[in-house]
């Protein structure tokens, strides 16, 4: 019983279907059946039941899928001291500008409990870098936010968040229950640099080019729209500010927490970082 056979199937029961989860493994469909099927034959036992919808845990699957977890965990606190030993001890993450998200502070208290060991540096980037440095190896993995070019990196998602329009207090439209982004077709909307990856830029523009002022930071997003009473794009959960609302906006689609790194990273720090992240943000 290999240890990635293991992570195989667990990813299917987080997923509960094979398709996400072959996603998530940056793998298509059929091997990773495959690799299922042959791990059921090796146990004698189904894991899963399959429909056409997904797939629902057996009560054996849900028994290997606790022992699985506490095995891969202990794999993972293994690799990490051999690596302590080795002097493989500092991991450099980067942030997006929100270190407050509570999702940060969860993994910050998760990693120290369980690797004491590691040293963490941390590079907080302002919104003009959504892979937080991870393109010019600055960091070794990045919490940031989707969309963005991820060519050559790995992505798993965190969390999704909703999204809406950062107003004035005072705006015509503060009042409103929910917006479409017709009803701000005419407004100024903040920008971002030139340079700035093509994905991310047009996603916080609601998909189309628009008019505004350049901003790089949180605080002069909400500048921006305090002064200026341009429009700009947040997370729902996120505190507005004094003199500011968040109106919800229905047809955007949610703006997608995740944890990136590069394509064939072998740091063995990186893939535990990885797992607590995970373990971290679905603990709420």
């Amino acid at each position: 019983m290999e240890l990635r056979t293991l992570r195989y199937f667990v990813t299917v029961a987080e997923e509960l279907h094979f398709g996400r989860a072959a996603a998530r493994l940056h793998m298509s469909q059929p091997p990773l059946s495959r690799a299922v099927k042959g791990l059921e034959s090796e146990i004698g036992a189904a894991l899963f039941e399959r429909s056409p919808a997904g797939v629902t845990l057996t009560p054996v699957g849900a028994v290997l899928l606790d022992e699985a977890r506490a095995l891969l965990d202990r794999a993972d606190r293994l690799r990490v001291r051999v690596a302590t030993a080795a002097g493989a001890t500092v991991l450099t993450v980067g942030l997006l500008g929100d270190s407050t998200d509570p999702g940060v502070r969860r993994l910050a208290r998760a990693y120290r409990e369980r690797h004491p060991g590691v040293e963490i540096r941390i590079r907080e980037t302002d919104l003009t870098d959504p892979t937080c440095g991870l393109r010019a190896g600055l960091v070794d993995v990045a919490l940031t936010r989707a969309p963005f070019d991820e060519t050559g990196l790995a992505v798993r998602e965190l969390r999704a968040d909703p999204v809406g329009a950062l107003l004035r207090a005072d705006d015509p439209l503060a009042d409103r229950e929910s917006l479409a982004l017709a009803d701000l077709a005419d407004r100024r909307w903040f920008r971002f640099p030139e340079g700035t990856d093509d994905h991310w830029q047009s996603y916080w523009n609601g998909g189309t080019v628009r008019r505004g002022p350049v901003v790089r930071a949180v605080q002069e997003c909400r500048q921006a729209v305090l002064w200026n009473g341009t429009v700009g794009m947040t997370t729902t959960g996120h505190e507005p500010g004094a003199g500011l609302v968040t109106v919800p906006v229905v047809d955007m689609p949610p703006s997608r927490v995740v944890v990136a790194w590069a394509e064939g990273n072998t740091d063995p720090l990186l893939r535990p970082f990885v797992q607590v992240a995970v373990e971290a943000y679905l603990s709420a």
